[in-house]
């Protein structure tokens, strides 16, 4: 059964990458956002090379791609391989650029995996000072979920050193990222 796993797993990327079809691209790519959640595949999901794919397609134009690419990466970063991979391959940058997206979700996915991917080592990249005005910014959404995570974001993640320092700093600002649509 296993062998069939990675043959199926192969059998959508292959199809990701050849099909024309956006609505192919989209349904391939949920369905690969969905394997990330378990933990079983995550080999596969390296040996495939999944994670490159989200990542790159993370600066696709299509909003529902992001979306299901931030959300595949939001599922396979809690393992630390995975976690390890997308800090080593500059993917914090492309991450962080989805916080700017008028899709709730994807912004939600991408606080998300921004906390999954803190560490000692990438807090300071997690935890860039645009990133906490951003969740300073969140945190009066008119969302309760996005209000709810900024706020976790800011308490749990940030001191309250650089909290202090977004706020003083969005105050001499105009615009920043803007709030998501809901």
């Amino acid at each position: 059964m296993e062998l069939g796993r990675l043959e199926y797993l192969q059998a959508l990327v292959t199809e990701f990458q050849v099909t024309d079809s956006p609505d192919a691209k989209e349904q391939v790519l949920a369905n690969l956002a969905n394997f990330a959640y378990d933990p079983k595949n995550y080999e596969y999901l390296r040996q495939l090379q999944v994670l490159d794919l989200f990542l790159d397609t993370l600066t696709e134009d299509s909003e529902t791609l992001v979306e299901f690419a931030i959300g595949g990466l939001c599922n396979l970063c809690l393992d630390k391989t995975n976690k390890d991979y997308i800090l080593e391959a500059n993917g914090v940058e492309p991450i962080i650029n989805c916080l700017s997206s008028s899709n709730e979700e994807t912004v939600m996915s991408a606080v998300t995996t921004l906390m999954y991917l803190t560490t000692p080592q990438s807090r300071q990249q997690t935890t860039a000072l645009p990133v906490v005005e951003c969740m300073l910014r969140f945190s009066l959404s008119a969302s309760r979920r996005l209000r709810n995570l900024a706020t976790v974001f800011l308490e749990d993640y940030c001191t309250p050193l650089q909290v202090e320092e977004a706020r003083n700093l969005s105050k001499h600002t105009a615009v920043g990222i803007p709030l998501p649509k809901d």
